[in-house]
């Protein structure tokens, strides 16, 4: 397959305007860390934007950056690092879960929007997304959004990019808000909770006036898999909390107060906390199982999703755990993926979508991995998208599966 690399705007201009020209699809990739996540593309070359890096522009004091669409996720992460700053969506590693290997890059993370645990505090990885340059299927350059939050010109653009998986265009700058780091953080560990009253514990706490910026459940059958099996014995629930000392100090012990009758409870510090939010985001107890068990992201209404769990374990083989005070559930599939039981399963308990994360070759073929669209949505899409791609140059088929594709031209 050809592979074509861009190292300048322009150049990538050129590319596309050539592709247009020989009707050559190209499969668009950064660090390739997140190819298994859709349908199977059918492409003619690759078009890999890992010469398109650097960041352009920095700084702290508006906490503002400006990155290269290649830019190594790693060297975005160091530069905050060094000013006491953060991507505040904690953005997950897949490559563990994937078994990909190579570096994760800046366009790739919001082109897959994906957002860690803080995501119900701090929003998606599309709400930080400030504004970018993108060249369209017609070899345009297109630009959207601003440098502050303020200017909302293109505003939707914007958001409409990040989760496009690269199916709209592409992408070769963007600029996008951080935070600061937290001095300090601890997590408070609830345990033997079943699944009912894990939910029930969370809601309450994400009640409370402590800015808790972490709430997950891991049930007995995950939880060894965390912080290598050194978590308290039962079931646990952990809710974490960030901030200047002092105030993580006074939290916890406003939180111990309220749960101290409930079930045993412990602490853990800052090293072990987010050592356990790491292993949470990256979806560390499915690490080690190969493609062959398929591993779907759910979201769901957070009471929703220990009932969605109880009634899969009762007609197949499944694991999960809880993040997202409830609301993101992740499954582990112990043969095949289950598509439609699952999906029934969302509908009837209130609705929400699946994603199927990891999967073999031929199960993404088969199968819907993306939730499907209404048909009056999927016109609308479809609509969007050739606006954007009239001839179907970037990323066939990864959204809707290489027989839509394959209708679509």
């Amino acid at each position: 397959m050809t592979r074509l690399e861009p190292r300048h705007e322009i150049e990538c201009v050129e590319t596309v305007r050539s592709c247009l020209a020989g009707k050559t699809t190209v499969e668009i990739t950064g660090g390739g860390t997140k190819r298994g996540i859709g349908h199977r593309i059918q492409a003619d070359a690759t078009l890999s934007m890992r010469g398109m890096t650097g960041i352009v522009s920095y700084n702290p004091a508006e906490m503002v950056m400006t990155a290269k669409a290649g830019t190594p996720l790693a060297e975005i992460e160091a530069a905050l690092e060094e000013k006491g700053q953060m991507l505040a969506f904690e953005p997950p590693d897949y490559r563990p879960l994937l078994g990909s290997t190579g570096e994760p890059t800046v366009g790739g993370l919001f082109a897959c929007n994906l957002s860690g645990p803080r995501r119900f505090q701090s929003g998606a990885a599309r709400d930080h997304l400030l504004g970018l340059r993108v060249v369209n299927g017609r070899g345009e350059i297109v630009q959207a959004g601003g440098r502050v939050m303020k200017n909302v010109t293109g505003l939707d653009l914007v958001k409409l990019m990040a989760g496009s998986f690269g199916t709209l265009g592409l992408m070769t700058e963007l600029t996008f808000k951080v935070l600061p780091r937290p001095e300090t953080s601890a997590s408070l560990i609830l345990s033997g909770l079943d699944d009912e009253a894990a939910s029930v514990a969370m809601a309450k706490a994400m009640a409370l006036p402590l800015e808790i910026s972490g709430a997950a459940y891991l049930p007995e059958s995950c939880k060894g898999k965390f912080l290598a099996g050194e978590l308290p014995e039962g079931a646990a629930v952990a809710l974490r909390v960030e901030g200047l000392a002092l105030s993580v100090s006074e939290r916890m012990a406003k939180l111990k107060a309220v749960f101290e009758r409930l079930c045993p409870l412990s602490e853990l510090g800052r090293e072990e906390s987010q050592a356990l939010w790491r292993e949470i985001r990256d979806i560390k107890p499915f690490h080690a199982d190969g493609l062959e068990r398929p591993v779907w992201k759910v979201s769901v209404a957070p009471m929703a999703g220990e009932k969605l769990l109880s009634m899969l374990r009762m007609q197949t083989g499944v694991d999960g755990y809880y993040d997202w005070q409830g609301g993101l559930v992740w499954l582990r599939m112990e043969a095949e993926p289950e598509a439609d039981l699952l999906r029934a399963g969302i509908s009837h308990f209130g609705g929400g979508h699946a994603t199927l994360i990891r999967a073999t070759d031929a199960q993404r073929d088969a199968i819907p991995v993306f939730e499907q669209q209404t048909p009056a949505l999927a016109a609308l899409t479809e609509r969007v998208r050739t606006s954007f791609d009239p001839m179907g140059l970037f990323n066939p088929g990864r959204m809707t599966g290489p027989a839509a594709s394959a209708r679509a031209a």
